[in-house]
């Protein structure tokens, strides 16, 4: 008898709990506890509630799992340009040699 094959699903993390665990809701809108594989660990990738995450479940206990995916960034509302600061003209190149940073004295002989 051969091991069963891990179920793989998309998830939303609801809930970061201590230890590098989540509570993470599936689909069909059954929430379970998962934590972070070994690899996410290593690389310091970081889980927030509301990420979309890859996780594999154990047919044998459908209540724990693995987190071994984190979705890409979702992405932020691009209809605003930042301001430009009053008086600045964008079409002037920067002056190379500009005034030095605040705080360094002036270089002199």
């Amino acid at each position: 008898m051969g091991k069963e094959e891990k179920i793989t699903m998309e998830a939303e993390v609801v809930e970061a709990l201590p230890n590098a665990q989540f509570r993470v809701r599936l689909p069909n809108d059954h929430e379970i506890l998962a934590y972070i594989s070994g690899k996410m660990k290593t690389a310091r990738i970081r889980t927030v509630p509301g990420d979309t995450v890859t996780v594999e479940i154990s047919p044998y206990d459908m209540s724990k799992g693995r987190i071994i995916y984190r979705g890409p960034m979702p992405r932020r509302d691009r209809g605003a340009e930042p301001a430009q600061e009053a008086g600045a003209n964008p079409q002037a190149p920067a002056a190379p040699g500009g005034p030095p940073p605040q705080g360094t004295p002036p270089t002199g002989t």
